[in-house]
């Protein structure tokens, strides 16, 4: 009998969380360039409040026979706060001080660490000599990154925005393990809309002491062509494939695609912003990245005894690595 007929729900959430990626990726650099214009908090509330927009009127035009539910808004616009208010709150004010090649390299490397902490700590998933080996690991890379920064004389602003990165990447582990729960009861474009739409507004109620001091005719065209692709690209699309993603995978394998975002993000840093990165800084970030490999990816010998099972409630299939990386409480 042919394995097609499973091809596409096993290579279907990759694909989403590789083009999230790319997306991710390219959003430091097209950020960076946004911040340089307007106030952080402005920039956030135009690419969230935009991909609100955007998510919304998808939503309306999908045929759904779902009933609108207070708990389900209530549920994924808490989500929303800590994922898209929280989260961005950090990122774009640590791109104000920062370059964005940290942000690139910090955030997506970091967040996968910080999950497999919080899921071994929760006791959601068992540690293991390769994950204390890989954490330990991360550490030192994320030491040897940041001594590689201060060779080069840091100053106390790109230090808070590299802090602030680490908040951020904070709250995207803390994202990813709570959508997975939002996700068990609720479709992913409905529970995107709604966690966007939260955390726009909280974006928008932070920015409204800024928006009267804006200089809005400063700001050039090509920076509202950027703005409008952050808003639709790496925010309504990039969240919405996340979540699709998340509905068959678990968090940890969801986050161990963030290992490329730091390539793209480099690249594009590189190429359209002309940051550069030291010799140092880069060893550092790939031992940290080997450390978290380390942390997040563990063989499971049984994984190829069992394609798939079924979800209790037997109506979602999922891969038995993540199914047990994600509830296993041994």
């Amino acid at each position: 009998m042919s394995d097609h007929s499973t091809d596409g729900p096993r290579t279907g959430p990759y694909l989403y969380l590789l083009i999230t990626m790319v997306l991710f990726g390219t959003a430091f650099t097209g950020s960076k360039v946004v911040v340089g214009e307007l106030p952080h908090e402005v920039a956030a509330m135009l690419r969230f409040g935009g991909a609100a927009v955007v998510l919304v009127l998808l939503l309306l035009l999908r045929p759904d026979k779902t009933r609108f539910s207070w708990r389900d808004l209530r549920v994924a616009g808490g989500v929303g706060l800590v994922g898209v208010f929280a989260y961005n709150f950090c990122f774009f004010w640590g791109l104000t001080l920062a370059p964005a090649i940290d942000g690139s390299i910090i955030v997506p490397v970091f967040s996968p660490i910080l999950t497999t902490v919080a899921l071994l700590v929760s006791g959601r998933e068992t540690a293991s000599a390769p994950r204390i080996v890989g954490l330990a690991t991360g550490v030192a890379g994320a030491v040897v990154f940041f001594v590689g920064i201060g060779a080069g004389g840091v100053s106390g602003a790109r230090l808070g925005g590299d802090v602030l990165y680490l908040l951020a990447a904070a709250c995207w582990a803390v994202y990813s393990i709570a959508s997975k729960k939002v996700l068990r009861g609720m479709e992913p474009l409905r529970a995107t809309t709604y966690a966007t739409g939260a955390g726009a507004l909280a974006l928008a109620l932070t920015a409204i002491p800024s928006l009267s001091t804006t200089d809005w005719g400063d700001v050039r065209p090509s920076t509202w062509v950027i703005t409008a692709f952050l808003a639709i690209g790496p925010t309504a699309i990039a969240y919405l494939f996340y979540h699709r993603a998340l509905h068959v995978v678990g968090p940890t394998t969801a986050t161990v695609a963030m290992f490329s975002v730091p390539v793209f993000g480099t690249v594009s840093s590189v190429v359209f912003l002309g940051e550069s990165f030291t010799t140092i800084e880069a060893v550092g970030a790939l031992i940290t990245i080997v450390g978290a490999l380390l942390a997040v990816v563990q063989r499971r010998s049984k994984v190829s005894q069992t394609a798939a099972v079924e979800d209790a409630g037997g109506s979602e299939v999922v891969p038995l690595g993540d199914k047990a990386s994600n509830t296993s409480t041994t």
